[in-house]
């Protein structure tokens, strides 16, 4: 059975180490209010209410007989307190109630003023409801002290229960709702990548929460997008792929059955012409393809180095009409993949030339704002429409309104040359010139100081 079954879910898994975790601070939380304040809040009202019915019972016999009416009213009326002359002692065998650790503190304090056990037991009092009473030796005689028991209004083990109760549901509910507050966001997770393993195009996830958390959903974010341009890209590739082959396809066709009847030296020209366009469409789409591939990264002096590209280029520039100009600072070099930027750069220059006959420019120089090297390629030819800006990156779209590989290529060098910057963290933007033209420029993260 697998692994991942058998495990509960993450929720239930939080909610058990947070249930265990707030009923142990619920637990210390109650334990220390016991220890520190009502335990002795306990034995301090004890103390006091035990001198009380000592006093009362000492000063009711110190009294005259005719006056012990009067100054037991008043107990019964003021304290609830109630005299009981000559109360027989308990039987030997009588035990204790249990009447709670505050009426426990009681018989202690009342027990360490007689110096001899004190016992709280029931009777009847003077007024209806429950009394408990005691017996106290004083000056030879024993004298019953008596309380109604409504005199003490709290009730600790109550309220004890009472908090163990509502701390026991306020912890569930607390556990239960953080639980799922912080299972949830990992949930949607699953759940959108489990959308994106079954190949759908998942769900974006909100980036909010706890910045771990948001950071980690601005990952998927940007790893579903990047999915879905891939996906859009491959479905474009093949549809252009199978579209830009099917006519010299059909041409090669044609010709063929045609060598049938009469060989002719123009129709194999064609056919080797056809060969060559399907090779270089072929040969795009390896590029494409080897983008991402890893390149050791060497020191180079970007001025020298652009004047070599502008000499590679310079045969074909000639015959469009075009002029390469190359400049830039001497000293300018950068750590970079050569072989990559050079294929970035190649593929801009190409699409220069081609579109733009005229002066084209070649400058390296270091933004002064982010310090980074950057690569200017521009020209003054009619320049990109505003609103195709962006949709010139993708696979097959052409500045050039015909189908044609003689005129317009095939509209895959500048998504090579997106895909290559984005393998390397460089960053490459299409913008018009002021005054006509178009200027491409490659910004080079970890640029060589100077």
């Amino acid at each position: 059975m697998n692994a991942s079954a058998q495990a509960p879910p993450l929720a239930r898994h939080y909610l058990r180490w947070l249930a265990a975790l707030y009923g142990l601070l619920l637990a210390i939380s109650i334990g220390a209010a016991l220890v520190f304040v009502m335990w002795p809040m306990g034995q301090r009202a004890a103390d006091d209410l035990a001198g009380l019915m000592h006093l009362s019972a000492q000063t009711w016999v110190e009294l005259p007989p005719e006056t012990r009416p009067a100054f037991e009213d008043e107990l019964r009326r003021a304290h609830r307190l109630a005299i009981r002359p000559d109360m027989p002692a308990p039987a030997a065998t009588a035990s204790a109630d249990w009447h709670g650790f505050y009426l426990r503190f009681l018989e202690r304090a009342l027990e360490a003023r007689q110096g001899q056990p004190v016992v709280l037991t029931h009777h009847s009092g003077p007024d209806a409801g429950e009394w408990l009473w005691t017996r106290l030796d004083i000056a030879g005689r024993g004298i019953g002290v008596g309380f109604d028991y409504a005199r003490l209004p709290t009730r600790p083990l109550l309220a004890l229960t009472a908090m163990l109760a509502a701390g026991a549901l306020l912890v569930g509910l607390a556990a239960a709702w953080l639980a799922r507050r912080i299972a949830l966001p990992v949930q949607r997770l699953e759940s959108s990548a489990a959308q994106l393993a079954r190949g759908a195009d998942p769900q974006l996830l909100p980036e909010t929460g706890p910045q771990e958390l948001a950071r980690l959903a601005g990952h998927f974010n940007h790893l579903a997008l990047r999915v879905r341009e891939l996906l859009e890209a491959r479905t474009t590739l093949l549809a252009g792929v199978s579209h830009d082959l099917r006519t010299p396809l059909a041409r090669m066709r044609l010709a063929l059955e045609m060598l049938r009847l009469k060989p002719d030296a123009q129709l194999i020209d064609r056919l080797d012409a056809d060969v060559q366009a399907m090779n270089g469409l072929i040969g795009q789409m390896l590029d494409l393809a080897r983008g991402l591939d890893d390149e050791p990264t060497q020191t180079v002096r970007l001025a020298t180095w652009l004047r070599e590209r502008a000499e590679l280029h310079r045969p074909a520039a000639a015959a469009r009409g075009a002029t390469l100009h190359a400049q830039g600072p001497a000293d300018l070099q950068v750590d970079v993949a050569a072989g990559l930027l050079g294929r970035i750069v190649d593929n801009l220059v190409g699409n220069a030339i081609r579109y733009a006959p005229g002066p084209i420019d070649l400058v390296s120089s270091r933004d002064e704002a982010s310090g980074r090297v950057v690569i200017d390629i521009a020209d003054r030819g009619p320049g990109i429409p505003e609103s195709q800006l962006e949709a010139v990156w993708r696979p097959f779209q052409r500045g050039e309104a015909s189908r044609s590989p003689q005129t317009g290529g095939w509209g895959l060098g500048l998504a090579v040359v997106r895909q290559i910057a984005r393998a390397q963290g460089w960053q490459v933007q299409l913008t018009n010139r002021e005054g006509g033209g178009l200027q491409a420029r490659i910004t080079i993260a970890g640029a060589t100081p100077p």
